[in-house]
């Protein structure tokens, strides 16, 4: 096996001359360190770095986040999807007010016990904001690793994951943690990357067991995810004057804490009508098919799930009786202001509601 030493030295040594100018890289402050961090846990830095740029002009100190409103979290965080980070995220800032006097815990094991927060993004700050040595092991890690060393265990199971974590950790040393985590991260992100990486570059090329091999593309190894199922979802638009009727979302399910429309979801793709018979049994005479507009098809692909939805806009009537009493008129004013799931934005906009 490679001198563990060297690849420290040399990786650090890459980063310095490449890295990325990113601001939550000039600071050793736990809070911007930890927003950043759950921020990009599933987000690209091209994408996040904008929210992060809000979210800190908005929300300076973690007090700050603490004292918002849940729905001011939310509205902020929308488009970045994972909505469950946002509301740990807002937990978790609470938690560090309350329990911790507005102070991050300054150790690895102390971090795990904030909400939202597992063993990589306490890594990350224990390691870039305290100096703790202690490795991070996210998929940019587990590919620089399993191509260099050339690792076969599946990176999604158990023993894949301990295997990883013990290598990195060993790797790691105890000069300048923060450095060697982020070096490795960055050097998976921009070039050990999935396809198309740098080998004829890469300043591990006559070590790397994946280059020596042509392995590049079979390494890392990932148990297959479940193919994702299909929702067909029905959105019913009731409109009056240029008020539309929405409610926010309480269920567990995706999107908990967002707005959107009454819905109705089934197993497959229905006619209009019979969802409207369905909706007001034996009124259709109330809700004239004419009156109607029913939008294309929206197809929105989250991580297990891939949504298929329709937008039926209706006229609101006086004869018309909703058992959902959670359904209430807003105005277009109100409807930006309120968090909303990036499918119904994209609708609002193409009808021209907001």
């Amino acid at each position: 096996m490679m001198d563990k030493r060297y690849f420290s030295e040399k990786v650090v040594e890459w980063y310095t001359s490449n890295s990325r100018k990113l601001p939550w890289r000039t600071t050793k402050d736990p809070y911007k360190i930890w927003l950043s961090e759950i921020i990009l846990q599933q987000t690209r830095v091209i994408q996040g770095l904008p929210y992060y740029n809000r979210f800190i002009e908005k929300f300076p100190t973690v007090s700050a986040l603490a004292a918002a409103s849940e729905q001011e979290v939310l509205r902020l965080w929308q488009g970045l999807g994972y909505y469950t980070r946002a509301r740990n995220l807002h937990k978790c800032a609470k938690t560090v007010v309350t329990d911790f006097n507005g102070s991050f815990p300054d150790t690895f094991e102390g971090l795990k016990k904030l909400p939202g927060i597992g063993d990589y993004t306490a890594a990350a700050i224990a390691s870039i904001a305290f100096g703790e040595p202690v490795a991070v092991v996210d998929g940019n890690v587990f590919r620089v690793l399993a191509r260099i060393f050339g690792i076969e265990t599946e990176i999604n199971s158990p023993e894949g994951k301990k295997q990883f974590t013990k290598l990195a950790n060993e790797l790691m040393g105890h000069h300048h943690p923060d450095l060697h985590n982020q070096a490795v991260m960055e050097f998976g992100a921009l070039f050990c990357t999935p396809k198309n990486p740098q080998c004829e570059q890469c300043t591990f090329k006559n070590s790397c067991f994946a280059n020596q091999n042509n392995l590049q593309a079979a390494l890392p190894v990932k148990i297959k995810a479940k193919a994702a199922r299909k929702r067909y979802l029905y959105y019913i638009v009731v409109k009056k004057g240029q008020s539309l009727m929405m409610k926010k979302r309480e269920q567990k399910d995706i999107w908990h804490g967002l707005y959107d429309f009454m819905v109705i979801e089934k197993t497959k793709s229905v006619k209009t009508a019979i969802l409207l018979e369905e909706l007001y049994p034996g009124s259709n005479n109330a809700i004239a098919l004419k009156e109607v507009e029913v939008s294309d098809e929206y197809r929105h692909v989250l991580s297990h799930q891939i949504i298929l939805a329709r937008f039926i806009i209706v006229p609101h009537k006086k004869e018309m009786t909703l058992s959902d009493n959670s359904l209430k008129f807003f105005t277009p004013q109100k409807i930006s202001e309120l968090p909303k799931p990036v499918l119904i934005s994209k609708f609002l906009h193409d009808y021209q509601f907001l």
